[in-house]
């Protein structure tokens, strides 16, 4: 199949976490099963310009990467050439697929998709969740899913969910759907052992008592200070919060450390890590926490089990289902005496965390690996696409 991806940012190798990382993995999945797989993307990279060549296709792992320029509206990350060349290309694609919701991309591929019959799936990414709609841009994310937003998700073949949790937040807007269908995301192997020296911070974090790992963006939807709360209560436990610092919450949790008594027993690295610096902490934990506000799946905690650690989350986190299910940890309610219950059991037997850990990496390796992941997600594409209704036209 002749695949289009849309995405607002597509700079895999850099900074970015999870859901870019994600988008590359699958297109590149997609494209060693055969596909031809084409990304549309901008080139911004937070308030700068990437360093990438503009308006013709970037081979990367086999992901054939158009890149446009992106001048004015940059929070809407709004190209006038992305749209020019929607316009005439996009009918020479089987499906399209597009990843968020809220930005100018997504509006102008589903536009472009709809007028010329090119079937699309959507994937909202986590982005339609009524409590961070809320408490973040609620009335002007609220007019936007209301002139714009409804009609790209009504108009499309099929919605794609990263697990329950998120499929229920997109069904509970009552409107005239298409099918959800949810497809979790995949995972990688970890990269092999490196050489390369430690960062100092990382060196020191990962010295001492082994710790309870959190890593992954530093705001506030990811609910840490609940898991900071919870640290009077658990005595033995020794927490490493370590990701990009968004908005400077990160001093906020500082702050919460010192109110609570615990500062001794916090180690905040508020940047990027990434490389050996990552896989040292995930070497070094003893239980990997995610006690998310909500989370539309967790892939740090998926990659924290693919590496044998057992996994602590709230029920508000997506893969919290695949966690129960595959005994690889412990799914908690989110108030702080029920997150200390569960840190003082994993940290306490020790044997027994390890046997969860490992039941994890099996069922992680066995059922979510990324070409799994593109099996089940070009099934999809078949049943929605172009190639999949001649098929079925001619049975």
């Amino acid at each position: 199949m002749r695949l289009l991806h849309v995405v607002p940012t597509y700079l895999p190798a850099t900074r970015y976490g999870g859901p870019i990382r994600t988008v590359h993995a699958l297109c590149r999945a997609l494209a060693e099963l055969g596909h031809d797989v084409h990304v549309f993307t901008t080139n911004a990279d937070g308030d700068g310009d990437s360093a990438v060549p503009l308006l013709s296709p970037v081979d990367l792992e086999g992901v054939k990467v158009t890149y446009f320029p992106s001048r004015v509206l940059r929070r809407l990350y709004w190209s006038p050439p992305m749209g020019q060349a929607l316009a005439r290309q996009i009918a020479g694609f089987d499906a399209v697929h597009l990843h968020a919701v809220y930005l100018w991309p997504i509006w102008a591929g589903a536009r472009a998709a709809r007028a010329h019959k090119v079937p699309y799936v959507i994937s909202p990414r986590g982005m339609l969740v009524p409590e961070l709609m809320r408490r973040k841009s609620r009335w002007a994310k609220a007019a936007w899913v209301a002139l714009v937003e409804r009609t790209n998700l009504e108009g499309a073949a099929a919605i794609h969910a990263t697990s329950a949790v998120e499929a229920g937040h997109i069904a509970g807007f009552g409107w005239k759907l298409p099918p959800i269908a949810m497809i979790p995301h995949g995972v990688d192997d970890p990269p092999l052992p490196s050489d390369s020296p430690l960062a100092t911070d990382v060196a020191a974090a990962v010295g001492g008592s082994a710790p309870v790992l959190a890593l992954g963006r530093i705001s506030w939807e990811k609910g840490l200070d609940r898991l900071i709360a919870a640290l009077p209560l658990a005595p033995e436990a020794r927490v490493v919060i370590a990701g990009d610092d968004a908005d400077g919450h990160a001093a906020f949790l500082a702050a919460e450390a010192e109110r609570f008594g615990v500062s001794g027993r916090v180690t905040i690295l508020a940047r990027h890590v990434a490389g050996a610096d990552k896989e040292a902490l995930f070497a070094a934990a003893r239980v990997f926490a995610m006690t998310s506000l909500s989370e539309n799946f967790g892939l740090a905690a998926f990659e924290a089990m693919r590496r044998g650690v057992p996994v602590l989350t709230t029920a508000d986190v997506g893969m919290s289902e695949i966690v129960r299910d595959a005994e690889a940890g412990l799914v908690v309610d989110p108030a702080p005496a029920a997150i200390a219950a569960g840190l003082n059991a994993l940290l306490a037997d020790a044997a027994r965390s390890r046997i969860m850990g490992e039941r994890g990496r099996a069922v992680v390796v066995e059922q979510y690996g990324w070409s799994t992941i593109a099996h089940r997600m070009e099934a999809l594409y078949r049943s929605v696409g172009r190639a999949g209704r001649g098929a079925e036209a001619g049975a």
